[in-house]
């Protein structure tokens, strides 16, 4: 499956991304072969791969723990899909933002035939009413829907919009895949850090990639600070990223806690 093709992004509340951004947030996947994880449900044969080959992407609902590319799948869809994409933040949106996208939405498949991917960070967080408001134009095919959450939408999310909507379960990434991705990280020069000379251990890698827990985002900071803490010294050196450096750039392996059992 292949997704070249970028499609127009509109991100609510959010500021563009620069050099300055944090690795995690550069690294973002642009196009399906870029995406890491989630083999169970996006590879070949499987069933959100068919969903995009055959064009009949519904709305979904991505439900996982944090830094396992709900985000950065939505965007990658946007993108495959040649969809206009707007982004909004369960926490700050409020109905008139819900029906402001609606609007335009309808106003830009009625112009020029482009449909429009909604993606709500932390769907669970809105309330009846919101989750109501979107309905109609989610069954018409107005919104294409992407909702993600990191608790159990059958419980957070009205039934009425999960019966209208595909639900995916992400899940941690295998340490293979955390490894995979931070070789990506130090070799793009464009996006990563492959514009500093790095010597990296191949066990400092696979340390971080333990540690991190299956979270991408906290793999890459800790790349991130072990290799920059190092080059702001002295920006002529090598820069060896061992063992030891990588200790000193993570901490301790998390345990999940939920408190609602």
């Amino acid at each position: 499956v292949s997704g070249s093709l970028f499609g127009v992004h509109e991100q609510v509340g959010q500021s563009g991304l620069g050099a300055d951004a944090p690795l995690a947030a550069r690294m973002r996947p642009r196009t399906l072969e870029e995406f890491f994880g989630q083999s169970h449900f996006l590879g070949s044969d499987k069933l959100l791969t068919r969903m995009l080959e055959a064009d009949r992407l519904s709305s979904l609902i991505f439900y996982g723990p944090p830094g396992v590319g709900k985000t950065s799948l939505a965007t990658v869809i946007a993108n495959y899909t040649k969809a206009h994409f707007h982004h909004l933040s369960a926490p700050s949106a409020s109905v008139k933002d819900i029906r402001d996208v609606i609007d335009k939405a309808k106003n830009r498949l009625a112009a020029k035939g482009t449909r429009t991917v909604l993606f709500i960070d932390e769907i669970h967080r809105f309330n009846k009413a919101q989750q109501d408001v979107l309905l109609e134009d989610v069954e018409s095919g107005v919104l294409i829907l992407i909702g993600a959450t990191t608790e159990n939408p059958f419980f957070s999310v009205n039934s009425p919009l999960i019966s209208r909507s595909t639900v995916f379960q992400f899940e941690h990434l295998n340490q293979e895949e955390v490894f995979k991705l931070l070789q990506a990280a130090i070799k793009d020069k464009e996006r990563g850090l492959g514009k500093y000379d790095i010597e990296v251990e191949e066990k400092a890698l696979n340390y971080i990639a333990l540690m991190s827990s299956g979270d991408a985002r906290k793999a890459l900071t800790a790349l991130e600070v072990g290799v920059l803490s190092q080059a702001k010294r002295n920006k002529n050196i090598t820069i060896k990223f061992n063992l030891e450096i990588a200790k000193e750039s993570i901490q301790q392996k998390t345990i999940d806690y939920d408190g609602t059992g």
